[in-house]
């Protein structure tokens, strides 16, 4: 699991469906290893800008397919945080598919969790990771609880997000998200809610950390 390049920080990449619980994983590991420690780098944040396209253009986009993804910002940002610099985090508004103007700061911490969909589908990420994860959890789940969340916190319609999810949600799941659970070190099954795989991981991470302590 070494990875590619030299690095002073400790990157755990967290994948999995959507909706299968990845970000209550981040954030459980988070409180367990103390967040002062702890930098969560969402790969949502890093769709590409479709400011030329109409709102209908962007709308028909296919933001599942692994080409949505600025992956060279995804990848800079990630080994500047590695390496110990702060970087400016775009922002993205997922009711009108598009970056908002606004930056954040986001300061570099000893350990960077990385989560998103995609991102054991990269090699270029998978290189820099020191713990591979991919959270599992069934089908029908994912599927409520990305409407549950589309519709209250991106403002979206049932029929919308229906719609999208037949037409590539769930066909790029089985494409590129799923396959990519053979890159995995760890598969973690119903999310956050699995505590003893969480507290098991937020352990193995703990070592790596003595590790690198002796060198």
């Amino acid at each position: 699991m070494a990875p590619s390049s030299p690095k002073n920080g400790i990157l755990i990449g967290i994948a999995g469906g959507t909706g299968s619980g990845k970000t209550l994983v981040a954030r459980r590991i988070a409180e367990d290893l103390g967040e002062k420690h702890v930098v969560v780098v969402q790969q949502d944040a890093y769709y590409k800008n479709l400011e030329t396209l109409s709102f209908e253009e962007r709308a028909s986009q296919n933001f599942d397919h692994p080409d949505a993804v600025d992956l060279d910002l995804l990848v800079a940002h990630t080994k500047e945080l590695l390496s110990g610099k702060a970087i400016e985090q775009p922002q993205y508004d997922f009711s009108i598919h598009l970056r908002t103007k606004d930056l954040v700061s986001v300061r570099p911490k000893p350990i960077v969790i990385l989560e998103g969909i995609l991102i054991l589908y990269y090699a270029e990420l998978r290189g820099l990771m020191d713990i591979k994860v991919f959270v599992d959890t069934d089908a029908d789940i994912r599927l409520i609880r990305r409407l549950k969340r589309d519709i209250k916190k991106r403002g979206r319609s049932l029929d919308s997000v229906l719609e999208q999810y037949e037409k590539t949600v769930k066909p790029m799941h089985v494409e590129f998200v799923e396959p990519s659970k053979r890159f995995a070190d760890i598969i973690i099954p119903e999310g956050g809610h699995n505590l003893v795989a969480v507290d098991l991981l937020a352990t193995k991470i703990q070592s790596i950390i003595e590790e690198k302590r002796e060198y």
